[in-house]
């Protein structure tokens, strides 16, 4: 039996939970626990795993439902743009990155120095992007520089 305080089934309030369309949900799930620490709390249907004070659940694609008419869930292809991620905020990204990397993360770089922050991404089995972050020159008023776009 699952323990409530493990699911993100609040009593009061709300709680912010990412939802993940997965092609392979054992695959993804033991990739969060493993990579991220999880604690999975639901083996599927859906997979639920616990990741510090949020939850990541996974389920696979599909049309749409009475609820989410006109919805159909897939995970991405090779080459989709972007249009969010996870980010995850970390203590020490030098020993993230070692740990992961000695577990098969695949990391599009190492963490490189970004002014306010260390930061490197990585990719889930699915090829969801994955920001992994540690706070550094921003706790002493140190920011990136403003990103100037042509218009």
């Amino acid at each position: 039996m699952t323990d409530r305080q493990d699911l993100p089934a609040p009593e009061h309030g709300l709680v912010l939970t990412h939802f993940l369309t997965v092609r392979d949900v054992v695959r993804s799930r033991n990739f969060y626990a493993d990579i991220l620490g999880g604690q999975v709390v639901l083996e599927e249907n859906p997979a639920i795993v616990k990741v510090a004070n949020s939850w990541i659940i996974m389920n696979p694609g599909g049309g749409p439902t009475p609820d989410k008419p006109d919805v159909v869930l897939a995970p991405p292809q090779p080459g989709d743009p972007v249009s969010s991620f996870l980010n995850v905020r970390v203590a020490d990204i030098a020993a993230f990155y070692s740990e992961a990397k000695a577990k098969n993360a695949h990391f599009l770089t190492e963490p490189l120095d970004r002014k306010a922050e260390l930061r490197c991404y990585l990719r889930d089995p699915d090829g969801y992007l994955i920001e992994v972050g540690q706070a550094t020159g921003m706790l002493h008023g140190a920011f990136a520089d403003r990103v100037v776009r042509g218009g």
